[in-house]
């Protein structure tokens, strides 16, 4: 290569690469100076392509398939150093046929998507807002690789199943539908119009007919008007005599009445003075002993009060007093008993036998009575004998000690005590 100057057209841009330069320099539609072996230039189009973005038999997300056609216009930014840098990293030196089908790619896939997102009914009426999206998706995507979308518009929406008719034919029907609400609307406007002009001839001819009646009405209540006027002066002059008569009459009676009053104002002052005095009476005979007779009862129920107050403590006083007295007794009496049988057992510990054998000859004789006790309370006795055996007395005290007799055996049972041989034995 032979140095010197290369030049570019607009549509072009010359990369400059090698000595010299830290990073490769960017000259869009220019001119350059490039040293041969040492530096290299290349060229990269900055042509708006075309692409027609297909997406056949793409699934909504109601699951209903359709086709879609697209059109953009996409380009490599030249006038933006960074995004240019990336496009010559990401395309230099491949043909424009090449970034073409990686543009083109790159839209079907977003475009797909979007499809996958939407419903038909959101594609087919808002064609606007699926270009947006598709638009904004794909230049956030693009301009990674320095390519920029210019434009995109959708072109064509078409599906195999007949939904978009079915979309179709509801839309006719619904112009139809339409149609026919106009038409009748129409005829009943004009109904109402026709109704409306009737209105105003039928007003038009009753308000002519109210005229005429009113006109007449006037007539005979300016002629009503005169009569009573005529007739009100003759029943005036009539009456002025009587009205005078009846004026005097009411005078005379005004002053009666002012007369009365006046009587009737006397007595009341007399009444108010009486009440004055019965009031200063009651109060010097009722009032005033009834406030001290108050006055004593509340002080006396004052004094019964502290008095009562002051019993009551001096009970509680009492009260305690005695209580701190008995609970001294029972304890003195409680010492008293617990030391005297605490005797009593040493007693008992001590002399054992002996003191059991006195125990019990003490009770024989409780025993022996209470055993005659019955006997003694009898009021007669029958006795049968066979002429051999005792009666009277020696037969009664003979079954007294013979019960007696008994008791060591019962007491040997009870407890195993045998006191006839403890006897012998002391």
């Amino acid at each position: 290569m032979s140095f010197g100057f290369v030049t570019c057209g607009p549509n072009e841009a010359l990369v400059v690469s090698g000595c010299c330069y830290s990073k490769p320099l960017l000259v869009p539609g220019g001119r350059v100076f490039v040293w041969p072996i040492v530096q290299q230039v290349q060229k990269i189009s900055l042509n708006t392509m075309t692409l027609q973005v297909e997406s056949p038999t793409v699934y909504t997300c109601q699951g209903v398939p359709i086709s879609v056609t697209g059109i953009a216009q996409v380009k490599i930014q030249g006038q933006n150093e960074e995004m240019l840098s990336t496009a010559c990293e990401q395309f230099l030196g491949k043909s424009e046929e090449e970034i073409h089908n990686i543009a083109l790619v790159t839209l079907e896939g977003h475009q797909r998507a979007i499809m996958g997102s939407m419903t038909v009914e959101e594609i087919y009426k808002d064609r606007k807002k699926f270009s947006k999206e598709v638009f904004e998706v794909a230049s956030s995507d693009l301009v990674n690789m320095g390519i920029t979308v210019v434009s995109y518009t959708l072109k064509d929406i078409r599906d195999e199943e007949g939904y978009l008719k079915a979309l179709g034919m509801a839309r006719t029907a619904e112009v139809k539908r339409d149609a026919r609400m106009g038409e009748a609307e129409a005829r009943k406007d004009a109904q109402i119009r026709e109704a409306i002009a009737e209105e105003q001839r039928m007003a038009a001819c009753f308000q002519n007919n109210t005229e005429i009646a009113k006109a007449q009405r006037d007539f005979e209540l300016k002629k009503a008007a005169y009569d009573v006027e005529v007739q009100t002066k003759k029943a005036e002059a009539e009456m002025a005599y009587e009205l005078q008569a009846a004026k005097t009459k009411q005078r005379i009676m005004e002053e009666q009445m002012q007369v009365k009053v006046i009587e009737r104002g006397q007595e009341i002052a007399v009444q108010e003075q009486e009440m004055l005095r019965r009031e200063k009476e009651l109060d010097a005979t009722v009032r005033r002993p009834a406030d001290a007779e108050k006055y004593r009862l509340e002080k006396m129920a004052e004094a019964n009060k502290l008095r009562l107050v002051m019993e009551a403590e001096a009970e509680a006083k009492a009260i305690k007093i005695r209580g701190d007295a008995e609970a001294f007794a029972i304890d003195a009496k409680a010492k008293a008993e617990a030391e005297q049988m605490a005797k009593k057992a040493a007693a008992w510990k001590e002399y054992k036998s002996a003191a059991m054998i006195d125990m019990i000859l003490d009770t024989l004789p409780k025993v022996a009575a209470e055993v005659a006790a019955p006997l003694s309370q009898a009021k007669k006795i029958t006795m049968v004998s066979n002429g051999s055996a005792t009666i009277g007395a020696e037969k009664l005290t003979g079954e007294v000690l013979s019960i007696v007799t008994l008791v060591p055996d019962m007491v040997k049972t009870l407890t195993g005590i045998d006191i006839a041989q403890s006897i012998h034995a002391a």
